[in-house]
């Protein structure tokens, strides 16, 4: 490998691959974890908020195993995944019908709870049985929203990940170049899940949620990572959703994806297409993600 390259947001030269290569052949009862720590503590890879991203290095030196650049030693556990490991106890739900105007709800409490193993419990159990994509966890920078009535009934649950390496209707909305996306990705999320519980059918509920989540995100990430967010995007499989609660939130449809997985190299397999949506959380988010 004679080429320096742009991985994880980022850059990857021959030296580092060799690198990676001398600390897991001078360390063969390394863990992927120990690699992990190591590696970032040696390029003093660290988030806005000053905490190690060893997370964003598992991932980066499993991309370089996939492309043979590397050899990883064989995982300890598998699968790692917290909530893959061990299936998620699911709750008795209440499923009494939830209907009627959006003012008869009362008040309803928004809680940003991915710090909380408590509320995690409930949002994760929901996702997992009643969201098309189901759910087995999250890596990276994440914030959770949980959205319930005022005696602590479950309503809705949210999640903002990491957004997507490539999206060229994206991309080309913003009009960045390869270099300022690897630089600036991470002022983006994308809301990867969004669960209205299926007995709650309540006219408005969703756009008002969105509404209201997208008020204080930046704000949440901050507080959290050390850095705001510039612009939010999501998919919305357009053969099972008409991304009609996005569009009334003012979400913008910035194009569709082309139907292929990131993992077709030979534009053989074929997934579900997308509507690309995007919000923006910054009036000057073009100037921001493209310095």
């Amino acid at each position: 490998m004679d080429e320096t390259f742009v991985l994880q947001g980022r850059k990857i030269t021959p030296e580092d691959i060799a690198r990676i290569r001398e600390l897991i052949t001078g360390n063969p009862r390394w863990s992927r974890w120990r690699l992990s720590k190591v590696l970032s503590a040696e390029w003093n890879w660290h988030n806005a908020n000053g905490q190690l991203k060893d997370m964003a290095a598992r991932s980066l030196l499993v991309k370089l195993n996939e492309r043979g650049l590397i050899t990883l030693p064989p995982r300890r556990q598998v699968p790692s995944n917290r909530m893959a490991s061990r299936p998620i106890r699911l709750p008795l739900w209440n499923r009494t019908p939830v209907c009627g105007p959006l003012k008869s709800l009362g008040s309803l409490i928004i809680r940003e709870i991915s710090t909380d193993p408590a509320a995690r419990y409930p949002f994760s159990s929901a996702l997992a049985e009643f969201h098309y994509l189901g759910y087995r966890g999250t890596v990276g920078e994440n914030l959770q929203y949980m959205v319930t009535d005022s005696t602590g009934r479950l309503l809705a649950c949210l999640l903002f990940g990491s957004a997507a390496w490539k999206c060229r209707p994206r991309d080309e909305y913003i009009g960045w170049t390869q270099e300022q996306r690897a630089r600036n990705l991470h002022f983006l999320t994308n809301n990867t899940r969004y669960l209205i519980l299926p007995w709650v059918r309540v006219p408005h509920l969703s756009s008002w949620i969105l509404g209201q989540v997208l008020r204080r995100l930046s704000a949440d990430w901050e507080n959290k990572y050390g850095h705001p967010i510039a612009l939010v995007e999501t998919f919305v499989e357009r053969d099972r959703f008409a991304g009609t609660s996005y569009r009334a939130s003012n979400w913008i449809h910035v194009g569709s994806t082309a139907g292929r997985s990131r993992q077709d190299r030979r534009h053989t397999l074929r997934v579900a297409v997308k509507d690309v949506y995007v919000y923006s959380l910054d009036r000057r988010f073009r100037q921001e993600l493209s310095s």
